[in-house]
C-alpha cells in the first residue's frame, strides 16, 4: 500500500557514518555489453557527490565473456518470450521456478534465435558458474548496500544474485530500482521476492542518497519518498517526490569501471581505439507525450513531465566525457530531442569545431534545414519514431505528424548522411484495410530511401493509452506468455508484466497487412544489392532530369522542362499544397493544372501525395548543401 504522507526525511549522516556504508551498484544480464549502464554511472556519481563510497559492477560483461559476445547480443535483442529472464529463473526461485524442464524452449522453438541445447547449457551450467564467480568477485563482507538497476530482462538475473548474496552475506541490504520497479510492479516484486529489502519506485536522483542516509543513521527508510519496503506482513511505500527538475545539477555519469572491466575481458578495445557510444542524458520525459501521449507508448510511466539540461551544460558534459573516455561517439538516452537545442546546443557544437558522432531520438517533423544543422552538429543517427506511412494511421496513433513529413525525414536524413532507424507497426483500433493497401502501393517508390528495420503488430505496453484507456478498443489483455515460464505462481503477473497480449474489439484480418509486410521485405532486399537503388535529380533553370535507378531492368531518365520542372522543384524541400505551388509560380497556371502535374508525377512514382500536399521523392545530385 502507499502511505498517505511521507514522514520526516532522515538527518544528514556524519562522514564516519557514510564511510561505514560502502555501496556496490550492479548491472546484471541482459543489459547490453556494448555500452555502459547510464543508470549505474549516474547513481554512482550522484551518491559520491553526497559523500558515499560507491563502486559499480557491470556484471553483465562477465556473462557476455563466458557465453560469447554474439550469443549474449542475441539474447539482449530477444524481447518476445523472455528467454533471458528464463535462463535465470531456476537460480532466482529454486524449486519454485515454474519451468525446470524447459517447456519454454519446446513451446516456442520457432522463435529461438539460438539452439535450444545451447540455451539449456547456459541455464544449467553457465549461469550457476557465473553466479559463483560473482559471489567471489567482490569482497562482499566489506559492503553494506548492493543496488540493482532493472530494465526489461534484468529481473531474474538480479534476483538470482541477490538471493545468493543474502544467503552468503546476510548483513547486506539490497536495494532495487529501474523502469521495471515503477508503480505497482515494484510493490509486487518487493512483496514476492524475499531477497529485496527496499525498492525505489521512480527516479532515484534524490531518493537513493536519502535512502542511504536513512540506513546509515538508523532512521526508518520508509521516511524516504518513493521507497518501498516491508512493514510486518505488509509492503508499504511513501508517495514519490515530484520529478527531479534540476538536471543541470546532475554530474556526468561515471563509467570508469565499465571500461576497465570491458577492456580487461576483451569485450572492448583499449582507450586509443574506443568506438563505444557513451550514453548521456540531456532531457527526461517527453514534451509531445505530455500534450498528446502516443497511444502505443509505455515509456515515462511516472515521469512524463519534460525536463531538459541547458544547451551549455550538455556541451560541457560531452566535452568532459570525450576527454575522460577517449571516445567521440555518444548516445542520448532521451525520449525526444529538446527543440531548444536546434538554436542552442548544435550551433554551439558547430562553432566549437567538434567532430562528434551522436545518436538522438526525435519527433519526425524536422525540416531540411534542421536535419542539415543536426548533421553539422555531429548527429549521425536518428530514431524519429516514424511508425507508419499512412497519415490516417498516424492520427490513430496520435503521432502529431503526417506521412509526408515522415517520408521527408527519410529523404533529407539520407541526403545529409544521417542513418534513420525506424519500423512500420500496425494493429490499431479504427484502422482499415484501405490504410494498408495504400501504404503497400507506395512502398516500391521509396526503395531508394532507408528501409524500416521491420514491420509488425504493435506491442501492448503498460502505461500506454492503449493499456490504460478502457475505451481505446482493446477488448482483452493478459500478460505475455513468457512471464508464466519465469515467475512462480505466487506472483500476480498482471501487476508485474510490462508487455501484454491483447485482442482488439474489431481487428483486421492478418492478411490485411500482407502487402505492407511483403513490400518491406522487398525494400530491405533492394538495399542488399551490389548497386543500391537511387532516385536522383539534376536541374538547371527551366530544365529537370530525374535518373530512376530504383528497380533493376527498369532504369531510365525522365526529362521535364518549363512549368513541370518548376512544379517538381517547388516540392523538393517539404510537402507543399498545389495552391502554395501556384503562388510560387506567380499564379500563371490554374490550380487544376498544378494538381494534374502532381498526379502525373505520382503515377510515375516520382512524388508522394499526402492529402492535398505533394512531396518530390528524388534527391539532389552533387555535393550536399
Amino acid at each position: 500500500m502507499i502511505l498517505p504522507d511521507p514522514r520526516p526525511v532522515p538527518r544528514e549522516p556524519s562522514a564516519a557514518e557514510r564511510a561505514a556504508w560502502p555501496v556496490v551498484l550492479v548491472s546484471m544480464p541482459f543489459m547490453t555489453a556494448e555500452r555502459p549502464s547510464i543508470q549505474l554511472g549516474l547513481l554512482k556519481a550522484i551518491a559520491e557527490a553526497h559523500g558515499w563510497d560507491v563502486r559499480t559492477l557491470h556484471a553483465n560483461l562477465d556473462l557476455a565473456h563466458r557465453i560469447g559476445a554474439e550469443a549474449y547480443r542475441t539474447l539482449c535483442e530477444q524481447r518476445g518470450q523472455m528467454f533471458g529472464d528464463w535462463l535465470f529463473s531456476v537460480a532466482a526461485f529454486g524449486e519454485q521456478a515454474p519451468d525446470p524442464d524447459g517447456r519454454l524452449l519446446d513451446d516456442h522453438a520457432a522463435e529461438l534465435d539460438l539452439p535450444a541445447d545451447l540455451l539449456r547449457r547456459i541455464r544449467d551450467e553457465d549461469v550457476p558458474g557465473y553466479l559463483d564467480d560473482l559471489v567471489g568477485a567482490v569482497s562482499w563482507k566489506d559492503v553494506r548496500v548492493v543496488g540493482f538497476s532493472c530494465t526489461f530482462q534484468q529481473n531474474a538475473a538480479s534476483f538470482a544474485l541477490a538471493r545468493r548474496l543474502k544467503r552468503e552475506f546476510p548483513h547486506l541490504v539490497t536495494v532495487f530500482g529501474g523502469a521495471n520497479f515503477d508503480d505497482e510492479m515494484g510493490l509486487e516484486y518487493v512483496r514476492r521476492v524475499d531477497a529485496i529489502d527496499y525498492a525505489v519506485l521512480g527516479e532515484g536522483d534524490v531518493a537513493f542518497p536519502e535512502l542511504l542516509s536513512a540506513l546509515a543513521t538508523g532512521a526508518d527508510p520508509g521516511s524516504v519518498p518513493g521507497v518501498a519496503g516491508r512493514r510486518g506482513d505488509e509492503v508499504v511505500a511513501t508517495p514519490s517526490a515530484p520529478p527531479f527538475e534540476r538536471l543541470d545539477e546532475s554530474p556526468p555519469p561515471d563509467y570508469d569501471e565499465y571500461f576497465s572491466r570491458a577492456e580487461g575481458l576483451g569485450l572492448q578495445p583499449s582507450a586509443g581505439q574506443r568506438t563505444v557510444r557513451i550514453p548521456f542524458e540531456s532531457a527526461r520525459g517527453c514534451w509531445w507525450g505530455a500534450k498528446h501521449h502516443c497511444t502505443f507508448c509505455g515509456l515515462n510511466g511516472s515521469s512524463m513531465r519534460f525536463r531538459a539540461k541547458s544547451p551549455g551544460r550538455v556541451a560541457v558534459e560531452l566535452a568532459t566525457q570525450a576527454r575522460r573516455y577517449r571516445s567521440f561517439r555518444f548516445e542520448a538516452v532521451d525520449n525526444i530531442l529538446d527543440t531548444a537545442y536546434l538554436s542552442g546546443l548544435f550551433p554551439e557544437l558547430i562553432a566549437a569545431g567538434t567532430t562528434y558522432d551522436i545518436f538522438y531520438e526525435v519527433k519526425a517533423n524536422l525540416t531540411r534545414e534542421q536535419l542539415r544543422l543536426l548533421r553539422q552538429g555531429g548527429v549521425t543517427h536518428l530514431q524519429p519514431g516514424l511508425e507508419s506511412l499512412s497519415t490516417r494511421v498516424l492520427g490513430l496513433m496520435r503521432k502529431g505528424v503526417r506521412a509526408g513529413q515522415n517520408v521527408n525525414v527519410l529523404r533529407w536524413g539520407q541526403y545529409y548522411g544521417i542513418t534513420i532507424s525506424w519500423n512500420i507497426i500496425w494493429g490499431f483500433p479504427g484502422e482499415s484495410a484501405d490504410d494498408y493497401r495504400a501504404q503497400a502501393a507506395v512502398l516500391p517508390h521509396l526503395v531508394h530511401l532507408r528501409p524500416p528495420a521491420g514491420a509488425g503488430r504493435v506491442w501492448l505496453e503498460r502505461f500506454s493509452p492503449l493499456y490504460t484507456d478502457k475505451t481505446a478498443g482493446v477488448r482483452e489483455r493478459r500478460p505475455e506468455r513468457g512471464y508464466r515460464y519465469v515467475y512462480p505462481d505466487r506472483f500476480d503477473l498482471g501487476k508485474i508484466a510490462y508487455f501484454f497480449e491483447y485482442e482488439l474489439a474489431d481487428p483486421l484480418p492478418d492478411e490485411a497487412y500482407a502487402g505492407v509486410r511483403a513490400g518491406v521485405e522487398a525494400w530491405k532486399a533492394a538495399w542488399q544489392r551490389a548497386t543500391p537503388p537511387t532516385l536522383t535529380y539534376f536541374s538547371a533553370p527551366g530544365l529537370l532530369q530525374i535518373y530512376d535507378g530504383r528497380h533493376p531492368g527498369a532504369e531510365g531518365t525522365y526529362t521535364f522542362e518549363g512549368d513541370l520542372a518548376e512544379i517538381y522543384l517547388a516540392c523538393v524541400d517539404r510537402p507543399i499544397s498545389a495552391s502554395a505551388v501556384r503562388e510560387r509560380l506567380s499564379r500563371r497556371l490554374p490550380l487544376d493544372a498544378v494538381e494534374e502535374a502532381f498526379a502525373g508525377f505520382a503515377e510515375r512514382g516520382l512524388m508522394f501525395l499526402d492529402g492535398s500536399a505533394a512531396l518530390a521523392l528524388a534527391l539532389p545530385a552533387g555535393a550536399t548543401r
